[in-house]
């Protein structure tokens, strides 16, 4: 509606408009707003469509040795199951978390699991630069606008990745594509390898009428005295079919007792994003320093052993311990 205004005082001025001319310069300001709503709706409606129960499958697999002699890992397939809920929705930002159920029956030990935060044109992103380190980068006014940045936190709350796309549409899905940007190793790596720092990975998200997909196109790099050398390609698909769980209503229950302490685990963290340009955040790859004391935390509280305010207190003083601020 500014932009309106300013056309027909733009033409009052001139003393030549006529009610034609006013009509005319119009129509396409109108036509340019219900196409800029119509596309952010529909972008809204492909996010959200990722809430809700799942039968899931990760299926991970080297395809290409770069290094000399590098040999290909076994490829990966694992199984699970998730409840994905929406913790947030204030238009522009959508917060979907993800709860595993471990055991089959209508009562299945819950984790909390990986998180993904949408963010509507963005002006800040985080980025992974190796070795636990992170920074935060301002975002050029050409790369958000109309685009959203999905950033993926941890079990733990941590960051774990995060880049800007836009979303694509088409009669049968949505598709969400950003750039290559850097993560750090999956735990599936990190617990059992030591030749690699950093994965370099084109992150795609595509909604259908039965779920959705997680596709991954992975370079696995050696960061190590100033230089950056890639040592094998790999390709990752995470299927979310759409199914009745048994268990979901565990993961409710979980979350309703668990949700005000992990609210202050997130405030930690975004305070931390907020207020620094560069930090560090260790942790062991057993998550023995950090995510494991953090999940633990939580566990008490819904097993009655702790409340929010104790758990906390316990939590806090690793995220304290673990956390360094570089900038």
């Amino acid at each position: 509606m500014k932009i309106l205004a300013l056309a027909l005082a733009a033409f009052a001025l001139t003393g030549c408009a006529t009610t034609t001319d006013l009509a005319a310069s119009a129509a396409p300001v109108r036509q340019t707003i219900a196409a800029d709503s119509q596309a952010f709706e529909r972008d809204r409606a492909a996010i959200l469509a990722m809430q809700g129960d799942y039968a899931v499958t990760f299926d991970f697999r080297e395809t290409v040795p770069i290094a000399d002699g590098y040999e290909l890992a076994e490829p990966k397939l694992t199984p699970a199951r998730e409840v994905v809920i929406v913790v947030e929705d204030r238009g522009d930002f959508i917060m979907l978390q993800h709860l595993l159920l471990a055991g089959d029956g209508p009562d299945p030990f819950i984790v909390k699991h990986w998180r993904q935060d949408w963010q509507y044109e963005p002006a800040r992103l985080l980025a992974f630069q190796g070795h636990d380190d992170w920074t935060v980068e301002d975002v050029s006014a050409a790369e958000r606008t109309g685009a959203w940045s999905q950033t993926v936190y941890q079990v733990d709350d941590s960051p774990r990745y995060a880049a800007v796309g836009s979303w694509v549409h088409t009669a049968d899905a949505s598709t969400w594509e950003p750039p290559v940007s850097l993560r750090p190793l999956p735990r599936r790596d990190d617990t059992t390898r030591t030749d690699y720092d950093a994965i370099a990975a084109v992150n795609r998200h595509t909604v259908t009428a039965w779920g959705w997909t997680h596709e991954q196109d992975n370079s696995k790099l050696a960061i190590r005295d100033g230089e950056t050398r890639e040592l094998v390609r790999e390709i990752g698909v995470n299927t979310y079919r759409r199914t009745d769980l048994e268990g979901a209503p565990a993961a409710l229950a979980y979350w309703d007792a668990t949700e005000d302490y992990w609210a202050l685990v997130r405030e930690r963290f975004n305070t931390l994003e907020a207020s620094a340009r560069r930090f560090h955040i260790e942790d062991d790859a057993e998550g023995t320093q950090l995510y494991g004391p953090v999940l633990d935390a939580g566990q008490r509280i819904l097993f009655g052993m702790d409340d929010v305010a104790a758990a906390w207190a316990d939590a806090q003083t690793y995220l304290d311990t673990q956390i360094t601020v570089l900038e």
